[in-house]
């Protein structure tokens, strides 16, 4: 169940400006929405720290201004804890689906929403 709160709101908003070309190619717009202490659990098992994903950001699926570009769906979020929202939704990239799960964390009432967690787990193809 989705509640939209101002906070979840503002963490769909950010997980959307991470799929955008332009943030992805662009390191300080990317920092901006990464927790200093991210870490990511890729759809390849890969474990990535804050450091590994800046670096490999504007190589990545979906930094390509012609290239394929996520497309999400059935995005919902949840207030777990003052400053903290849980965001679940799947996503197609050149025809590879998966589902993912973000922790966005805000640390202040004046600091932005910045992701602290994510994880992808692919959807084999006979998958419904």
């Amino acid at each position: 169940m989705s509640r939209e709160t101002d906070e979840v709101r503002e963490a769909i908003a950010g997980e959307l400006r991470l799929m955008d070309p332009d943030v992805r190619t662009s390191r300080s717009r990317a920092r901006g929405l990464l927790d200093p202490d991210f870490v990511e659990v890729g759809a390849s098992g890969r474990r990535w720290t804050y450091e590994d994903m800046l670096a490999a950001l504007p190589e990545m699926d979906g930094a390509a201004e012609d290239g394929p570009r996520f497309e999400p769906s059935d995005m919902t979020g949840v207030l777990l804890a003052p400053g903290l929202v849980h965001l679940t939704y799947e996503t197609v990239i050149g025809g590879s689906r998966a589902r993912r799960s973000s922790l966005w964390r805000r640390r202040s009432e004046s600091a932005t929403w910045q992701m602290y967690y994510h994880q992808a787990t692919p959807i084999p193809p006979e998958a419904t």
